[in-house]
């Protein structure tokens, strides 16, 4: 997959009008980031693990950092020297689309 077009760079301005598409997240150090929340820390373990197959499947796993019952997810490609990508942008939705997907009463 480290060749397909998913994968070519994307500018500050490409960056900007992406993020539109993900409210919530931001860009800051060459990354992609947000923050999730869960009503317990089983709750945030279950997200990660039903992302698995996915992030494999693209080849593109995210950086994960657990706080009990947050999780800040970072997203950059460091086959193209830590830079965000389209790729990044398609797991970011992804994470989205599973967070939603649960409906969580916090």
């Amino acid at each position: 997959m480290e060749t397909d077009l998913d994968l070519q760079i994307l500018n500050q301005d490409q960056i900007e009008k992406k993020l539109k598409e993900v409210p919530g997240w931001k860009y800051a150090n060459k990354k992609i980031s947000k923050t999730f929340l869960f009503p317990s820390f089983k709750e945030a373990i279950v997200l990660i693990n039903d992302l698995q197959p996915f992030s494999d499947r693209i080849d593109h796993h995210p950086d994960i950092h657990i706080y009990y019952k947050k999780i800040v997810f970072e997203l950059q490609r460091f086959s193209v020297g830590g830079k965000v990508t389209e790729r990044d942008f398609t797991v970011a939705k992804e994470i989205e689309r599973l967070y939603a997907s649960k409906n969580y009463k916090l």
